[in-house]
């Protein structure tokens, strides 16, 4: 009798805590017992499992990406590229190179199946979406807007709209984007104003940036993106051995670049006013033309700092031909995001200038002056070690900046999983 009531009192005691706990939300059936289970149209996300991050890439026809290469649209052309017909990047400069992560990131993986790829490589693609750790989508938004879009009036503008309806239906309809409303994804979007009309539609995602600078932070941020290099357009400098440096680069001072731009990029023209009449300062304006990179190539490699003013955004592809260059940046821009700052301390091989300080008549030139030739010495020869961090290249190379993007990527999965998995279990919306 005894034993009948203390059971009876253990069943109404556990009714109760059971009671109380689903009214506050503390108890999850579906993480307490196996039989609750996700729903059938989603499917559990695999374990990590380390180094190589695990890259699903889409099959996209070729008009969403080396298509654009060409001179004409291949808006007819749905096959995919392959290992097998993989494009030579152009030998383009200004934006189109600048901006053209996008190629190089495909690129590695098309080399990378399997157990295939490079042993050095930070990604490698594996051919069944169930087994990946993120996805890659190859749509060139960047090449897109160079080539479609910078003349907003211009009908050619409709097809760089339109590539964006189609890659987002595209996506909208596979059921790995399902099953994470795209934040296992990720989508380059080098330039400001790539993938411009439908942005916010994929804010989800992991994005590759150049920066901030046309973001809220709302749809952009280090927690989930990757700061990108743009790709520098001037040679890279090799047989940088002089016997001695400091001496060997006369100029103090080298900026050569548009003086013209909007936003934080204005403060280019009070500087070129303020830099005026120093004789070991070379401030001129100039354009991505073959011969002004030629002159820019020159500049860098006799100069001893190079000057990166924010331009339209708070960053530009100057300071990336600075650093092929091993003239030590300087960089004014009160809001610049720096690639692969979770590795690199840029102090090593970078001096940094708030707005406010740089427009301060004599300040900037006179603080360069008193550097001493061992601090800079030191500088260069870090800018010499760090040189290859920056290089896109085909194949990819270990350390090479594709390998450091996709690195960055593998660090973002973690935040990206905790979201995935809180959402899932949530059952009152996001108190934070």
């Amino acid at each position: 009798m005894i034993g009948k009531s203390i059971a009876s009192l253990i069943i109404v005691l556990t009714t109760i805590f059971i009671t109380y706990s689903i009214s506050i939300g503390n108890l999850d059936f579906r993480s307490q017992f196996s039989f609750f289970t996700l729903p059938k149209n989603v499917t559990q996300l695999p374990c990590r499992t380390g180094s190589p991050l695990r890259v699903y890439m889409y099959d996209l026809p070729k008009k969403f990406n080396v298509g654009m290469m060409s001179s004409k649209i291949a808006g007819n052309d749905t096959s995919p590229v392959t290992a097998g017909n993989i494009p030579v990047w152009p030998d383009y400069a200004g934006l189109h190179q600048q901006h053209s992560v996008e190629y190089w990131m495909m690129t590695s993986l098309l080399l990378l199946n399997g157990n295939d790829g490079n042993e050095s490589s930070e990604a490698v693609r594996v051919l069944n979406g169930d087994e990946a750790d993120v996805f890659y989508v190859p749509f060139f938004s960047s090449l897109s807007f160079n080539k479609f879009g910078t003349n907003m009036t211009d009908p050619a503008n409709e097809f760089d709209r339109q590539l964006q309806v189609d890659i987002l239906k595209f996506l909208r309809e596979s059921t790995y984007w399902q099953r994470t409303s795209g934040r296992d994804h990720v989508i380059p979007m080098h330039h400001p104003n790539a993938f411009r009309f439908l942005r916010e539609q994929v804010n989800a995602s992991i994005l590759i940036v150049a920066d901030f600078g046309r973001f809220p932070k709302s749809m952009s941020n280090l927690r989930k993106d990757v700061v990108a290099p743009y790709k520098h357009v001037v040679e890279s400098y090799v047989n940088d051995n002089p016997p001695n440096p400091f001496k060997s680069r006369a100029t103090l001072l080298f900026f050569r670049g548009r003086t013209a731009r909007k936003a934080e990029g204005k403060v280019r023209r009070k500087l070129e006013k303020i830099l005026k009449g120093y004789e070991d300062v070379h401030f001129e304006a100039g354009y991505a033309t073959g011969e002004g990179i030629n002159a820019s190539t020159q500049g860098m490699r006799s100069s001893k700092f190079c000057l990166h003013p924010a331009g339209d955004t708070p960053s530009s592809n100057r300071l990336f031909d600075a650093i092929a260059s091993h003239c030590v940046p300087v960089i004014v821009s009160d809001h610049i995001e720096l690639p692969f700052e979770s590795e690199l301390d840029y102090t090593k091989f970078s001096l940094f200038f708030s707005i406010e300080e740089a427009l301060i008549p004599g300040n900037m030139v006179e603080h360069l002056r008193k550097i001493p030739e061992k601090r800079w010495v030191q500088m260069w020869s870090r800018l010499k070690e760090i040189a290859h961090h920056f290089e896109y290249q085909f194949p990819a190379q270990k350390d090479d900046a594709v390998n450091m993007i996709w690195r960055q990527v593998r660090s973002k999965v973690p935040a990206e999983r905790l979201a995935v998995h809180r959402v899932r279990r949530l059952k009152i919306p996001d108190w934070w």
